[in-house]
């Protein structure tokens, strides 16, 4: 395996995201890995993100870790306006789903011009989301196959943290403050669950009928009732081949994986889709097993 390359490319729409490629030594195929939110940083725990490098390189395959915008809590980024550059902040307190699309994109374009042609898209977590966002909004892609990794139901996670009506008043809240360009600060109420979001971020991943909510699991499992918009239209969307990976002890999952893979069979029965016995959200000490499991569905 190639010694792994620290990296940054330019999004479309001016930021400079940090990565680290695992090359090959002919470039052709080449994975791209997208992260979930909260703290999360491809420059952590190296040795996890090697397991699966190492089985994708074997057979031909790149690797692109790279730190999207969504990456930590708050940070700041540098990002081209014409000819300025400005300093903005971002991090999971401000993101805003739909803007994976530039950072998707950048990603793909960098790799581009690396000589790369063929490209898959692997999502744990949020990053699962964003392959649905990605994909729903621009279905005429460039990639050929999807992964997603315990995909998450963000929106249920908050309602059910907060309950019902402090859930609405803080949802009306958030929508209030964006009207009144105070988008930006932060939501004190959710500090006391070591939450930090902004307004806007928390009404972008809280809102049943933002883009955020792509798999509303909690709502059909509690017959909830909270979208008013079609349920599961971005997973819908897919026509790619795709598999769908879960550990069986993902704590995100409402104890109940098998639940939601038969919810997500329901809207896409010709999907692949595997539950691995005794990994949890991160997949733990199965990243060997799941590195396997992944290589083969793309090699």
């Amino acid at each position: 395996m190639i010694n792994p390359q620290l990296v940054e490319f330019k999004t479309k729409d001016g930021l400079e995201l940090p990565g680290v490629l695992f090359g090959v030594k002919k470039p052709a195929a080449v994975a791209i890995f997208l992260h979930g939110n909260g703290s999360s940083s491809v420059f952590y725990h190296q040795e996890n993100k090697k397991q699966l490098a190492e089985a994708l390189n074997k057979k031909g395959i790149a690797l692109l870790y790279f730190n999207n915008r969504g990456a930590h809590y708050i940070k700041k980024l540098s990002q081209e306006r014409g000819k300025k550059v400005i300093r903005k902040k971002y991090g999971m307190a401000y993101e805003k789903i739909k803007e994976c699309i530039f950072d998707i994109d950048g990603a793909i374009d960098f790799l581009k011009a690396q000589g790369y042609g063929k490209f898959y898209l692997i999502g744990s977590s949020t990053g699962a989301n964003k392959i649905c966002v990605y994909n729903y909004y621009k279905p005429q892609n460039p990639v050929s196959k999807y992964i997603l990794l315990g995909p998450g139901d963000d929106t249920g996670f908050y309602y059910d943290l907060s309950g019902k009506e402090k859930f609405r008043k803080l949802l009306d809240k958030a929508k209030d403050a964006i009207k009144k360009r105070r988008g930006g600060e932060i939501i004190p109420e959710l500090l006391a669950h070591d939450l930090i979001f902004s307004y806007q971020g928390f009404y972008d991943i809280a809102n049943p009928d933002g883009d955020y909510n792509v798999f509303p699991f909690l709502e059909i499992i509690k017959n909830l009732k909270l979208s008013k918009k079609k349920i599961f239209r971005h997973f819908k969307s897919i026509k790619k081949p795709t598999f769908v990976i879960f550990g069986s002890e993902d704590e995100f999952a409402w104890g109940a994986v098998p639940k939601c893979v038969e919810i997500m069979k329901k809207y896409q029965p010709d999907l692949s889709y595997k539950i691995i016995p005794g990994a949890n959200h991160q997949f733990g000490e199965h990243r060997e097993e799941l590195a396997e499991i992944i290589t083969e569905f793309l090699s």
